[in-house]
């Protein structure tokens, strides 16, 4: 039976027996996961492998809004997770930095159900961290089987783990410690000839694969460096930054992608499994760690960590892994090959790290490296897609008329309720990342709004302004204000309101400002909805509507309706309903519509059919408001 039906897909001929595939490779190597693994992920203990697949499924999720994948995330950490928040095979004493990296799943998982054993789960994990044995100056063992050693593979299993429960739990005295690891690393086993690492760095200089007057490991390994590289753009979104150490990080990583970018193979794009001996016999182009460089290349040029001269690279190394490594079969399922085993040095049967070991290390498909990695690298190449439209300009999220509080699991009171960091039904982590997918960026206005703070941005979103029964200490749009963003709007600023019904918002002062531009929320309720019978909020948007050219169908519930005046004009009408308006005012833009809407509970696809095109719409809203956005004269 023939194997292998093409290798790029995407030059098939049109009828050749193939379905037309239209879905991102992302998507159709995370349905290639959930299909060869369908019943649960290889291994049967809690391990690494599992986290890299999870990873890449988690970054697919957040950008495709498909539930499914959300689904067999929980689905895999359930198997493990009980509700005590005990681990099922997990043994803390090994201390073993392999067992942290799926503790991303838990502070993921979290954050969007609110389970409180995820939170446990992840507990544990960091409770490792404390007792995890170190060298003198303080950096990780990877494992306590293996004394005094570090591996660039550990900064990935361990330090975005870290970082992020330090954000997100308020343990800010960590980020002092994850850097050092990263920098300890560098210090230690960065080659001066190439700017490579390697692999392993023994502090005691006695293991029989350690350089003895150096300690570190023979060969300059691609994947190692890989998962360092990964680390850095994974830790950097999560670390203070005004932090004194975070400049070193990016330091250290701008150093590494010079050493990445030189040692990548000029013909197919892609690098070698010993990066420095491209040309030796025996040497082959290994996918997982082309994947983890390309994934690092895009990630650190959309996040602003490095300049936009390393795309070249990483979309000429995407082309060669799509041209190299990917293969159809018979069954139309995209599968990957060519990433290397698994890698290590020491050990039983002894690992001794020469090159005549990396290179004899045979290649697998559908290896789970290679699939997470991939999925990652894929989801980020396409979010560069849009990403010049918004020139890196600015999105302000109101936080001071919506300013509702609660405690969170550590007892602290934080902000919630429509907020861009927040990940559960509440919150706009999917409105945010579609923003970043056109290039802007997304911050938050907890100060009172004004001519000085609204200058810096390009776009303003008001959502739900308080009422007593949800913040006793509710600040109102009052005249200063409405002058303040009439003006900013005159002179080019995109105002976005997203209201709610009557009785969950304020209307009076709230539609003060909305009189600007000729637009009145009603106080009133429409398209209630009795439990889970959709079609009650359901809302058909028809073929040529000028801002939303791809939704079809959409839930809403429980919103406001609109009147207008001149200037502003109808662009969603449900029967006699005005759902959404717009209006123009000076050289700038208004858009309204009487609900939050777009946050994540309806757009996240867990809870919506998938016939409602809730993501597609606000992806359609984020393309139309870009457009808004006056372009500056050179």
């Amino acid at each position: 039976m023939m194997k292998k039906i093409l290798m790029l897909c995407a030059f098939l001929p049109a009828g050749i027996g193939l379905r037309a595939q239209t879905q991102p490779w992302s998507q159709r190597m995370a349905n290639t996961a959930i299909r060869i693994w369908k019943d649960s992920l290889p291994g049967t203990n809690w391990s690494y492998d599992q986290g890299i697949v999870l990873q890449g499924l988690q970054s697919v999720w957040q950008q495709s809004a498909k539930g499914e994948y959300f689904s067999y995330i929980q689905k895999s950490m359930d198997r493990y997770v009980g509700t005590d928040g005990t681990i099922r095979t997990y043994k803390a004493n090994d201390y073993t930095l392999d067992n942290i990296l799926s503790g991303r799943s838990l502070l993921f998982l979290h954050q969007v159900s609110g389970a409180e054993k995820y939170y446990k789960a992840a507990s544990l994990l960091r409770k490792q961290l404390n007792g995890q044995p170190k060298t003198a100056e303080g950096g990780f063992w990877h494992k306590k089987r293996y004394p005094n050693q570090m591996w660039l593979d550990g900064l990935y299993m361990a330090e975005p783990f870290y970082a992020e429960y330090a954000s997100v739990y308020h343990e800010d005295v960590d980020f002092d410690q994850v850097a050092d690891q990263f920098i300890w690393m560098e210090q230690h086993a960065r080659d001066s000839k190439t700017g490579l690492l390697y692999h392993a760095w023994d502090e005691s200089k006695k293991e029989r694969w350690a350089n003895p007057q150096t300690g570190l490991s023979a060969s300059l390994w691609a994947r190692a460096n890989g998962w360092y590289a990964m680390a850095l753009v994974d830790v950097l979104p999560y670390f203070p930054t005004n932090h004194p150490k975070r400049a070193a990080l990016l330091a250290i990583l701008n150093r590494l992608v010079v050493a990445i970018q030189g040692s990548q193979d000029k013909n197919s794009g892609l690098w070698y499994q010993v990066l420095d001996k491209g040309g030796k016999k025996g040497n082959y182009l290994e996918a997982s760690a082309s994947c983890m460089f390309v994934y690092t290349l895009a990630k650190g040029v959309r996040e602003g960590y490095l300049p936009r001269k390393y795309l070249p690279a990483a979309r000429k190394s995407y082309d060669g892994i799509i041209k190299n490594f990917i293969e159809i079969d018979a069954d139309g399922q995209v599968n990957f090959n060519g990433t290397a085993g698994a890698v290590g040095v020491g050990g039983e049967p002894y690992r001794d790290g020469s090159y005549e070991y990396y290179t004899g290390v045979k290649t697998v498909t559908n290896e789970t490296k290679g699939v997470g990695a991939f999925m990652l690298a894929s989801v980020e190449m396409e979010r560069l897609t849009n990403l010049n439209l918004g020139k890196g300009k600015t999105v302000l999220l109101d936080s001071y008329f919506n300013n509702e509080h609660h405690n969170d699991v550590t007892g602290k009171s934080i902000p919630f309720h429509y907020k861009w960091e927040e990940q559960d039904n509440n919150g706009f982590s999917f409105l945010g990342q579609i923003f970043n997918n056109y290039g802007l960026q997304t911050k938050t206005l907890n100060e009172a709004p004004d001519a000085n703070n609204l200058k810096k941005a390009a776009a303003y979103v008001i959502v739900d302004p308080d009422i007593p029964k949800e913040n006793p200490d509710a600040k109102y749009i009052e005249e200063p204000h409405v002058k303040s963003i009439s003006n900013w709007v005159k002179n080019g600023g995109v105002l976005v309101v997203l209201n709610n019904d009557t009785g969950n918002a304020e209307f009076v002062h709230l539609n003060k400002l909305m009189a600007k531009f000729g637009i009145s929320f009603n106080l009133n309720s429409v398209n209630r909805v009795v439990g889970r019978n959709f079609e009650q909020g359901a809302i058909n948007i028809s073929a040529g509507n000028s801002i939303f050219k791809t939704a079809r169908k959409v839930y809403i519930k429980e919103l406001s309706t609109l009147q207008l005046t001149n200037p502003a004009v109808p662009q969603l009408i449900n029967g006699k309903d005005i759902i959404v308006a717009t209006a123009k005012y000076g050289k700038g833009t208004v858009f309204a519509v009487g609900d939050p809407w777009f946050y994540n509970e309806y757009t996240d696809g867990r809870k919506l059919p998938p016939e409602y095109d809730n993501f597609k719409a606000a992806n359609d809203l984020v393309s139309w408001l870009v457009k808004q956005i006056p372009q500056t004269k050179k």
